[in-house]
């Protein structure tokens, strides 16, 4: 299993949000590629990365960020955030981003992501972010009535190989992660889910392996020292 540190940019800075609201900003660092080398040192060979920015406008408002963790580490860097069209696709893939992470815009036009999966692959990977059970976009500040899973099962159908699901209402909490939603999303065969949010202890990321999702991502555990980087890496390899 995978361990995602997660470095999500708001302003330039590194920042946590508690449950999605943006108005509980939590800052944790001025400089994304000091955080981004610090998680290298401590053994990650993975990183996931938040525009905050960009999932709340639609623009690429960190790209520059972004762009300097790429090519200052030797992570293979997956990116959400604004990525709405094919050209906001091609320019962070072009600069060596592993894998870009589509959301809002794969809710709002379906046949956007059925295209960008027929031309990159898996390289693209579907954001869920989800609250109570339903999917939410525009940076998880607009719920639909579109189901969680199945909405998974749809991108599956059309060649999605990797989700990342996120669960709102523990994300950031720091107390626990919905261990019954990626029991039940582990069961779709042919897709390989990434749980985030609300991991919060070693013990959660040794059930989450037995669970059988491939990765998981850790954020504010790590920034509060919850949970040790390199224990969790540790962890998830035995």
């Amino acid at each position: 299993m995978k361990i995602f540190p997660a470095i999500d940019l708001k302003d330039g800075k590194v920042v946590r949000l508690t449950q999605g609201d943006y108005n509980k900003v939590d800052v944790f660092g001025l400089n994304p590629l000091d955080i981004a080398l610090k998680f290298q040192k401590q053994g990650a060979k993975y990183l996931h990365v938040v525009d905050l920015d960009g999932a709340k406008d639609g623009q690429l408002s960190n790209y520059n960020s972004v762009k300097k963790i790429v090519e200052n580490t030797d992570l293979f860097i997956e990116v959400g955030g604004g990525i709405r069209n094919a050209d906001r696709i091609d320019k962070y893939l072009s600069i060596g981003v592993n894998r870009v992470i589509l959301g809002t815009a794969a809710v709002r036009d379906f046949a956007f992501l059925e295209k960008a999966v027929s031309k990159y692959g898996d390289k693209i990977a579907l954001g869920v972010d989800a609250k109570d059970g339903y999917v939410a976009v525009e940076g998880w500040l607009e719920k639909t009535e579109i189901n969680g899973l199945e909405f998974c099962k749809r991108a599956r159908d059309i060649g999605i190989k990797t989700v990342i699901y996120t669960d709102i209402e523990t994300d950031g909490a720091m107390n626990g992660t919905n261990l019954n939603v990626f029991s039940e999303l582990s069961k779709i065969k042919g897709l390989d889910i990434i749980a985030s949010g609300g991991v919060s202890s070693i013990d959660e990321i040794g059930k989450l392996k037995e669970i059988g999702v491939s990765g998981v991502i850790i954020g504010k555990a790590i920034y509060l020292g919850a949970i040790d980087l390199s224990e969790a890496i540790k962890e998830a390899a035995e």
